[in-house]
Formats: structure tokens, sequence, C-alpha cells
């Protein structure tokens, strides 16, 4: 037998192996394309339960409903012999079905009652439904009887009996009284399972006569009643306590049997006095609490789907304070059969091996039938190709037409199980049920399910493609399943293309085509964070999400996993929401949900909304004494910020009624505070809270408490003592407040004395002031002073004295000996003897020094000027008067100050500074500049600090690489301001050092600068000023750039930054720009402009070092004019110092062709077109002669020869070789306004090779007109010329 089992179980196995993804796919399809022509047999789709209880007010309804190709015909059995519908005109079956509606109008129900089965059959096969049991549902009377009344002692226990008729189905059984109100059940009155009512023990309150008992029968909705039951309970003899004891079920034991799949209900009911409680617990294991439930006070114990662990002993307790009792109840778990795999329908293929297995279970073990097309198989004729055995039938080599349904039926003594499946033997080709072109999207990193659902027989085999390449196998990340679907464990986006799924067997083979999209998933970027936020502030969450572009977003928010309130306060936002004006309401958890079609995601955070605390309350004093109170309080809601303090103040209703002043702060973890108080105060006292929001508002006030007067604790503080007067003594100190007053009749008694001599102290007292004033004091003696409080309690403690002086008077003499020594021409020391104390008169604070400058000393008429103060501080006897000036009388005075005023002048005192070195010349001026020579004026110093012997004038050429020549010195006598210098080298730029001198030395150097001309001619050409920009020149004038600053003075200017900014153009597209800077800062910059222009500065980056700079600019336009600045920024690119601009024109373009003139090949050229021409002349002077005339001038301008180049138009020169080296200016010098550059005498013209001059070609066709000459008049004028012609035009002319 084992071995047999084994052999089926390996079978199946194999079989389901073989057979598994064509049992959960062949199911013939409900599609109507895929139905149609395909064969089915029967299959039962609805049917009646098998136990089914009518009610017989109404119509019978046996439901029968199968389905099948062709569609299937029904019949019906009776109590197991056929009944004949048509027959009987109650009954009638409903077209294209099976399902009967039976009349039962005018007949008793009960003649339809019994067994039906309903049979569907088409011509592959049989099915049949369950045994359907019909019966009538039935709800009988109670039977009259005849009730005594039951007379019962207090304390005894008693049963009321139900019985209540058997009915179809049984009744639900309650008990209530005339009134139909429910009678009230507890721990000791209760109603068993049968319907009993149970008294634990009775009580005099249990009289009654109207105990009744009903019972309603759900089909009928029809309730009957009891006749009532009168229960008198006396107390004569009343029952004594007792130990519990079981009324029911009775002993100490008991069994119970319960199906598998139903409910166990065990009921223990047990008397004692008092009232007993009842527990119960498995002896055996654990109560199933998931499935357990207790009703009836504890009395009943449910077990809701009964399983085989359910089986045991079960143990109730009924325990009062006498004793306890048990009872074990052992539970037997039985089952009707239940299916552990019903038989499934099989779709094969001729010659193909099938399986049906029909397993089940059950206690007992149920017996296993089956049939074919319902006829027991053993009653059926004899088929080779099955096999039975036991729960299992093979079928092998199966052959067309054998189709049929088998059913299998297993039963125990507890009911039965039916199961149809019907065994198709088809050939059908491959069909994809699955819709073409299917779109599936997916999230990467998720598994993708690609579904090819298929039908045929045999069972097609799957076969799956990706794009263009080979078939894809079982292996990652792609899984086949058995129903065709394609899986990939992990979609990414590689994976997202067009998928072909081949379904084939032998009768053809079919395709289908789906897309798979991978699409980023949805991720919370910025997460919402949590917020604290004060009430009625704003409170915004973010919430940014990335996502797949081709899916479209939804943003959702939740507040506590709802949607947000209904309230315009709250703004969503793309990716944010915003609470205005927030509320304690608000508070929870705020989760974003971005969703799209295919994912999620979500993140949240929570909000808490804080504010000032309230304000505490319950404030009380305790531990009441003179000087001291304690005040405790409780706490007010902190709304989600802890206190952070406790603040108490107080207000005194005796001194400043209104006014609350802070007493002191206690930690916010505390709730009570010890305070001292002051006498004679009437004290009140609130609380505040303080949190991180702010403070809370005030408590309410506590109760009064009042303090008793005493003498003053502390005396006046800020006690001075001054005189305002010469001859008084103000003696001043502050106040004490009412709550220092300590009581009643608060006065001041003033003390004085004066210091260091022998006398008593003089008092006065005083009330309601702060000072008192005493006469007739000497000047300016020290005095000690004090100030007591005294009241109507006693003095105040013993005060310490404060020294004071009485009032100062202006000093009475000045300072004497007076003398002044001179250091230098700028600096002098002024002497003195100090002023006795005694004439000071008052407090010392030091000596003026009044000075004044009287005169030049070169001069003879005064010019006093301002007269300059100085204080020295202290008992001082000497100081330093500095920033005089050189060679000058002066003269001072001296005076003494006191706090009072100033003491009297000491005599004038005169003496003089020596001589020192002079200012600057006020000028140098250059004029009459020449081409070897210029003429230099210059003023005297406006300074001369002495007598002036003479001035030195240095000077030296500057090269055009701004090389220093060697030094020239001249000295001049004082009484000169001009002179001509000559033999200078011309179109060279000097450099000129000017200074005058004392006989202290030389003064401080002015420069300048000049360009000697370039020939006789005066050469115009625009000036630029450093401050006015571009001017045009008067005639005749030099170019001269004036330096704006001595370059040997180099002392840091406090004003300009930049000094001797000049500049100077080099070649036709650059200039160099020269500047002296002074400044800190290293971001210098040189920007520049085209002039009129609207663009941008260009902007170039210079040296930031102190002293002299150059900067070349290139790559300027030649012929325009430009703008040009320094300036200096910041590091935030901010402008700090700027200059003025400088107006800069560059000369326009000059040829960049060689000179021509100089060439060899040239010279040769021109020979041999000389000599053409002069036979072509002879040639036309000849014709001439005859009468004849040739177009000359057309065959020229026809045939020009390209490498003759034309003359110039200004000077009638041929294009020169320009040498930006050879002919760049200097520093500062200007380009003529024309652009052009005069000629040096080493510039070759045809003159130089003999073919210039005056000479005109002769009779004889010789040249006699010059070869080049200025013409007057533009060339697009004509060719024609006034001068002498050229070869050319004279050529022209013969024409």
């Amino acid at each position: 037998m084992d071995r047999k089992r084994k052999w089926v179980l390996s079978s199946g196995a194999l079989l389901v192996l073989f057979l598994g993804r064509m049992t959960t796919a062949l199911e013939v399809p409900l599609d109507p394309k895929v139905l149609e022509g395909l064969p089915q047999p029967p299959t039962i789709t609805h049917q009646s339960p098998k136990d089914f209880i009518i009610d017989p007010r109404e119509n019978i309804l046996i439901y029968c409903e199968a389905k099948g190709k062709p569609h299937p015909s029904f019949s019906w059995t009776r109590n197991g012999t056929h009944f004949d519908v048509e027959k009987d005109s109650k009954v009638l079956m409903k077209p294209s079905s099976g399902t009967l509606v039976i009349d039962i109008s005018g007949e008793k129900a009960e003649a339809y009652e019994g067994i039906y089965q309903c049979t569907a059959r088409n011509e592959h096969g049989t099915a049949v439904s369950n045994n359907i049991f019909i019966r009538q549902s039935r709800s009988p009377l109670w039977s009259k009887e005849r009730k005594e009344a039951i007379m019962v002692q207090v304390g005894v226990s008693l049963v009321l009996q139900c019985r209540p008729p058997a009915g179809l189905p049984p009744p639900i059984i309650f008990w209530m009284d005339n009134n139909f109100q429910r009678l009230p059940q507890n721990t000791r009155v209760s109603q068993a399972l049968n319907g009993d009512l149970y008294f634990s023990n009775v009580l005099l309150d249990d009289t009654r006569n109207d105990y009744i008992c009903y019972a309603r029968f759900p089909h009928t909705q029809t309730i009957q009643q009891k006749q009532p039951i009168t229960v008198k309970v006396l107390d004569n003899s009343p029952s004594g306590e007792r130990r519990p004891s079981f009324m029911a079920p009775l002993g100490q034991s008991s069994t119970q049997m319960a199906l598998r799949g139903g409910v166990l209900e065990l009921e223990c009911i047990a008397e004692g006095l008092p009232t007993p409680e009842v527990s119960w617990y498995k002896e055996s294991g654990d109560l199933p609490s998931s499935r357990m439930s207790f009703h009836n006070f504890q009395k009943t114990l449910k077990i809701a789907d009964v399983m085989e662990a359910d089986a045991g002993d079960y143990r109730c307790t009924a325990k009062n304070s006498l004793g306890s009792a048990h009872h074990t109840i052992k539970v037997n778990v039985k089952a009707a059969p239940f299916w552990i795999s019903a038989p499934r329908n099989l779709i094969l293929a001729p010659e193909e091996t099938g399986i049906l297995t029909c397993r089940v279970s059950g206690d007992p073990k149920p017996q296993i039938a089956w049939s074919v097309n319902g006829v027991p198989i053993k009653d059926s004729p004899k088929d080779t190709s099955r096999k039975v055995e036991d729960d299992t039938v093979i079928l092998s080599d199966v052959q067309t037409g054998s189709s049929a349904v088998y059913q299998c039926n297993a039963s125990n003594e507890f009911g039965y199980l039916l199961a149809n499946a019907f065994v198709n033997v088809l050939a059908e080709a491959p069909r994809v049920l699955t819709p073409p072109n299917n779109v599936y999207q997916v999230i990467t990193n998720n598994p993708a399910f690609l579904d090819c659902a298929s039908f045929g027989s045999p069972i097609p085999a799957i076969t799956w493609f990706k794009d263009s390449q080979t078939s894809i196998l079982n292996r990652d990340p792609y899984v086949i399943h058995n129903n065709g679907t394609l899986e990939i464990n992990v979609a990414q986006s590689l994976n997202s293309g067009k998928y072909t799924c081949i379904a084939s067997n032998n009768l053809g083979t079919r395709e289908n085509h789906v897309y798979l999209e991978v699409k980023e998933p949805t991720r919370i970027l910025a997460q919402p964070e949590y917020m604290v936020v004060q009430r009625n502030r704003k409170a915004v969450f973010e919430c940014k999400v990335k996502h797949d572009p081709t899916l479209i977003p939804t943003m959702n928010w939740l507040k506590d996993n709802g949607e947000l309130p209904d309230d315009e306060r709250f703004l969503v936002d793309t990716d944010s929401l915003t609470i205005n004006e927030v509320t304690e309401e608000d508070e929870g958890t705020y989760t974003c949900v971005m969703n799209t079609t295919l994912d999620q995601d979500s993140a949240s955070a929570m909000l808490t909304v804080v504010e000032e605390p309230d304000p505490p309350t319950d404030l009380e004093l305790t531990d009441q004494r003179e000087r001291s109170v304690q005040l405790t309080w409780i706490p007010g809601d902190e709304h989600n910020s802890p206190t952070q303090k406790f603040l108490v103040q107080y207000e005194d209703l005796l001194h400043q009624a209104g006014v609350w002043h802070n007493l002191t702060e206690e930690e916010g973890t505390k709730t009570t505070a010890h305070l001292d108080l002051s006498p004679y105060a009437y004290y009140s006292f609130r609380v505040l809270a303080v949190n991180h929001v702010g403070y809370s508002q005030p408590s309410r006030p506590s109760r009064q408490y009042r303090t008793n007067p005493a003498a003053p604790d502390v005396n006046p503080t800020d006690v001075h003592g001054v005189g305002t007067e010469h001859n008084n003594l103000v003696i001043s100190w502050k106040e004490l407040t009412g709550l220092q007053s300590n009581g009643p009749g608060l006065q001041y008694k003033v003390n004085w004395r004066q210091k260091d001599v022998e006398e008593d102290w003089l008092s006065e007292t005083v009330a309601n002031t702060s000072k008192y004033v005493v006469s007739g004091t000497p000047t300016f003696v020290p005095y000690e002073v004090k100030v007591q409080a005294v009241n109507d309690y006693g003095n105040g403690p013993a005060p310490e004295a404060v020294v004071g002086y009485s009032g100062e008077d202006v000093p009475m003499s000045a300072p004497e000996s007076v003398q002044v020594l001179v250091q230098n021409g700028t600096l002098a020391e002024v002497h003195w003897e100090p002023v006795l104390t005694s004439m000071v008169r008052g407090r010392l604070q030091g000596y003026k020094v009044s000075y004044w400058r009287e005169r030049s000393l070169h001069q003879a008429e005064a010019q006093q000027e301002e007269q300059q103060v100085l204080l020295f501080s202290g008992n001082r006897t000497d100081g330093r008067l500095p920033g005089l000036k050189p060679y000058s009388l002066y003269t001072l005075n001296i005076r003494v100050v006191n706090g009072k005023g100033e003491g009297p002048p000491s005599p004038n005192h005169n003496f003089e500074t020596p001589e020192g070195v002079p200012g600057p010349p006020s000028f140098l001026r250059i004029k009459n500049t020449d081409m070897d020579s210029l003429t230099l004026e210059w003023g005297p110093p406006q300074d001369n600090n002495g007598r002036l012997t003479g001035y030195t004038l240095k000077y030296q050429p500057v090269n055009s690489s701004n090389e220093l020549g060697p030094v020239e010195e001249m000295m001049f006598p004082a009484n000169e301001t001009t002179v001509i210098l000559a033999d200078l080298k011309y179109s060279t730029r000097y450099k000129f050092y000017f200074n005058a001198k004392t006989i202290k030395g030389s003064g401080p150097t002015i420069t300048e600068e000049a360009v000697t001309i370039m020939d006789e001619a005066f050469i115009q050409q625009p000036i630029v000023d450093v401050f006015k920009g571009y001017t045009e020149p008067h005639l005749p004038i030099s170019p001269i750039t004036q330096s704006l600053r001595p370059p040997f003075h180099k002392v840091r200017p406090i004003g300009p930054a930049f000094t001797n900014v000049n500049s100077s153009v080099v070649g036709e597209e650059g200039a160099v720009i020269s500047w002296e800077y002074f400044g800190p800062d290293k971001n210098v910059y040189v920007e520049y402009i085209v002039e009129n222009s609207k663009e941008d500065w260009t902007k170039e980056c210079v040296n930031g070092s102190s002293g002299s700079q150059t900067h070349l600019i290139k790559g300027l336009k030649p012929g325009t004019s430009y703008r040009v600045r320094l300036v200096v920024k910041d590091h935030s690119e901010a402008t700090i110092h700027s200059t003025e601009e400088l107006v800069i024109t560059l000369p326009a373009m000059k040829s960049d062709q060689v000179d021509l003139a100089t060439q060899g090949w040239f010279i040769g050229l021109m020979c041999a077109i000389a000599l053409l021409i002069l036979v072509l002349l002879i040639i036309c002077f000849i014709k001439r002669n005859k009468g004849g005339k040739y177009p000359v001038k057309e065959k020229e301008d026809a045939h020009q020869d390209p490498e003759i180049q034309p003359m110039k138009d200004d000077d009638g020169t041929f294009g020169e070789y320009s040498d930006t080296e050879d002919h760049k200016p200097l520093k500062g010098s200007r380009t003529p306004s024309n652009g052009t550059v005069k000629r040096d005498d080493s510039d070759d013209s045809l003159v130089d090779y003999g073919e210039g001059g005056d000479g005109q070609f002769n009779e004889d066709g010789s040249f006699i007109g010059q070869y080049s000459g200025k013409k007057e008049k533009d060339t697009h004028e004509g060719n024609e010329s006034s001068e002498a012609p050229s070869p050319v035009n004279a050529m022209n002319s013969f024409v």
C-alpha cells in the first residue's frame, strides 16, 4: 500500500510538472472569439445550498446553472428517482437553465420536501449538482401547561426552564416581563445556552409573577410566548453562605463534540453564596486568544473556526470567598469531509496523458467514490485508457471523442463533498489571448511582468524575444513563468523596448508584441522638516520631488494621515504647503505624497505650535514672617515650549500704587519663591512665566501682605559737597524711596565740619529735599559731610563721612618768569613759574598759553595772524609750541585756569624764529619753444621762510624709452625770474627741476617737461590737460605736459591718490599712460573708451605699487579719439579713487608700403617706363607734325601697370615706408592732428636719384617738367593741375 501510494504521489508530481501550467491556463476562456467553435463539456456554475430550508409562504426556487459548448440540457431527480418536471403544472424550469420554480400557492409545501439533484449534459459529458435537501421551516406553538407559583427561600439556587418547541431552524430564546422589557442579567442571574434562566442564589427582589420565556423563529419572523412563571422568595428560613457547586453541567466532568470549522460553545453555570466567579483554562495548552471570546458573564467560552488543535480538556472554575469548584469538559473535534485539492478540469490533446486527483480529509476518514457522466465508474463501460486508484484517476493515451465529466464524491457520517471535473480532448492551434501591442510601464528596480496568456491543445510552448535579439531563456534578469508571463526581476532602463512572445505547438505558431517602458522612480529630494512655529505665525513645509518626465505627478498633502482641513489658511503650491496664522489645532504630522500612475513617494514632518505660556494660577502666601514670606503658584500650560523661568513682581499699594516692580526670578522647574520684604509696605505679588516665545500674561495678584514699620536700614547715597559760590557749600544726596523709608516721618540729618580743623560737627535735619546749602564758608576749603536717614521709629545706620570743597573764585595772579627757548624755525619751548596755591583759589586745571604771529622778519609792517591757544593740564611749568613759521616775530602770554575761570595774563613776551628752507616756487612756465632753445619763467615762493639766496635749475633729456640723460645744473640769483636755454637738441623731451634756496638750504622742487619742436614750422597739435580734457591749441605752441606734483617731494597726499598723470601716443595703435600713485590699495586699473561711445569702459589691470608707473595701451584704432582714466577699486569692484579723464587722439593710418623710391628694381622699372614714354612721345610728335593723333590716355588708362603706386595727394610724394619705432613720440608729446609726421632729411625721392627737379621736356622729348608735383585739387576732380604736369599728365595732355 505504501509503495502504491508512493507511486501515485510520484506520478502525480510528474503530472503536475507536466501539466502545471496547463491546469491554470486551461479553463476555457470567456473571450467569445475564443469560445466560438470550441467544444466544452458541462460545468455547474451555480446551485442551491445542500441544506435548503424554505419559507412555506413563498415559492420554492432551486438553482441549477451550467455552461458548456454546446449549451447543456437539464434534468432533475427527487429522492433518487427521475423528477418529471413537465408533468407537474406547479413546477417550472427556467429557459436555458436548470433552475426550478415551484409554485406552492394552494398547495402544502410539505409535498415538495425531499432530496433534489440536477443533471446538466451535452454531447461531451454530464455534470451533476449536490444533493439539495429541501425542508420547510416550522414554528410550532408551545403546548399549554399549568404553572404553579414557585416558592423558594432566600439564598437558594433556582432554575426556570423554558423548553421551547422544536422548530426548523431552532428558535432564538430570550426572557422578558409583561412590559416586553428584557429581564436584567448578571453574574447571579443568567440565561443558559438551552434557554433556561439560572439563579446562583435568589434575593427577595427576585419575587415577581412575569418571568416569560420567548422564542423567535427567524425564517417565519414569528415569536412564541411561554406562560408566565411566578416566583415567590421567602425569608422565613434563609439559606446560609456556601461554597460553589455547578448547576450545569452536572458532575465533575463531561464531554462535548465539535466539528472542524464550526463554533464551539462551552458552558459552566455555578450556584453558591456569595455569587461565585467563573474562570477558564485549557489543561493541555493555551486558549486560542485570536479566536476565543467570553460571554454570559464569563460563564460561556466561545471558540470560532474550530481546528483539530482545539481538542482537549477545558476546565472551568467557580470560586467565591468560601471555596471553589471545578468541572472538566473533554472536547473531541471531528470533521466533515473538506478539500485538500479538488479535481480540476483537464484539456488534453489526443494521445496525451492526464491525472484527476480528489484529495480530501475528514474525521472519520471520508470514503471516495468516482463517477463518470453521473454514472459510477464501476457501473460504466470499461475503458482501458482509464485507471482508478483510490483518490486518483489516470487517463492514458486519450483519443478524440473521449471527453467526459468525472465526479468525485467524498463522504463520512458528518457530510459529503461532490466535485465535477471534465476531461476535454481537443486539438487546437495556439491562440494568444493577451491583447497585442500592450504597453507595460514599470519603475526602475521593480519587477516587470509581461503577459503572454495563450490557449491551445497541446499546450503551447512560450518563447520570448526582445527587439531583434535571440530568444530569452530563464536566466537573470529574466524568468518565464508556467503561464507564459515573462518576469524581469529588477527592471532597468536598458530593459525598455519591444518584446515578442511566440506560442507554438504541433498544430501551429502565434506571436504577439508588447512594449516595456522603464520609468525613473519618483523621489522626494527636499523633505519637509520638523517645524516649531509660534502661534499666528506662518509655517512652510517644502516638498521638492523628482519624477520621470513622461509621468504626470499628483501632489497630495495629508494631516495625520487624513485630508487637510478645509481652511483658506492652508495654501498648497507646486512644491510646498503654507499654513498661515497657525493655531494649536494645526499641530500634527503633515505628509506630502507624490503619486504617479506607477509609484509614489511620501515624506512626513511634524508641526509643533508654540506660544507664550499661560499665566500661573492659585498664588498662595505661606511661612509669613516680619521681613519675608513664601510665595507658591501653579504653572499654566507651556504650549509646547518649556518654561525657562518665573518672574515675581510686587506692587506697593502704600507708596506707589499701580506700579509693578521686579522682585526676583526663579527657575522654570520651581513653583515656589522665598521673598525678602521691606518694612512698612502693603505688598501684592504676581508671577509671569517665560518660555522661548516670550512672557505670559501676569497672574492674578495675590492677596495683600502688610509689613510693620521699622527704623531705616540704609542711608542716602551719592552724598557730595560742592560749592556753587565762593562762600558756600552745597551738600547733596540721593533720597530714599518710599519702600526704603521703612516707616512714616522720613527725614535727613545733615552733618558737616571743616576738615583738619578742630571743630564740632554742625547738623541740620531736613525733609522732602535732596540738598542743603551751608553759607559763609571760606573759599575752596575741604569739608567733611555726612547724611543720615531718620524716621518716626528711629535712626538709620551711622553714615560715613565724605570730603567736599566749598566754592571756588577766579585766580588772583598770573604766572611769572616767562621764558621762551626757540628750538628751530617751527618749534619753541616756553617756561614759567607756577602760581601759588593760595592765589589759585580753586581746583587747578592747568595753564593756558596764547600766542600769535606778528609778522615775517623780512616785512617791515606787522600782519598779525589769528591767535592760537594751548592748554597745559595740571601743575605744569613748561610746554612746547609747535607749528611755528620760520623767520617770524611771535608774541605770547600765560594764564592760570581753575574751575571758576581764568586768572589775569602774564605780560606779553616776544620771540623770533630763525630762518628755514623756502617753500616751492609759485610757478614754472616754459615759453618760446624752438628747435634748440626755450624760455623758462618762474615766480618766488609764497613762503620765503628767510632771505632768498637764489634758485637752482636742473634739467636732463628723456629718450623714447623714458630713460633719463645727463643732468645739467644752473644757478640763478634771487632777483631773476626768467632764463633762455639754448643749444638744446631738436625734437627732444626735457625734464626740468627747479627750487629756491635760503641760507638754511634748498626748498621743495617743482618739475616741468617740454619737447623742442621738429623744424622751423609750428606744428599744430592738441593739448591734453589732466583736468580739462581735450582743448584746441593756440598757435604757436609746443607740446608741454605739466606735472601735478613735484616728484622729489613724495609725501603721501591727503587729497588725490594720483598725481603727474600724463599720456603720449605711440605709433598709430598705442598710447602710454604715466602717473604717480600714493594710495594703499593695490587694485589699480587703466580704463578707456572711444569718445562719445555708449559702450562699457575697457579695463586693464596695472601695477598698484606706490611711486611712478607707466602702462602701454595697445590695439587702439588709428584716427580715433579715446577717453582714458585711472581708477582704484576695492575687493567688491567699487571705485575708491578716479582721475579726471584724458582725451587721446591717435593719428590716421599711414601707408604700410616700403619706400619704393629706394628700391633698385623700382628705379630700373621707372627708367624703362621713361624710355618707353620717350619713344612714344617722339612718335606722337612725328605724327602730330603730320596731323595725326593717338588716344594715348585711354590706352594708358586701360593698361595701367599695377606695380606703379599712385602719388599722395597732400605732398606729391610717393608712399613712404613708415617705421613706428623711428618716430615714436616722447612721453607727454602730441601727434599733429592731421596724423602725419614730417619727413626726415634721410627720406628718398626720385629727385635724389636725378629724376626730379624743375626740368621740362625739350622740344626733342627730353624731361623738361617735374616728375612729381603737388596737386591743388582732389583726384576726383580730374588729373589736370595748375603746376607743371607729371610725365603721365604730360602724356595725356598731348593726346
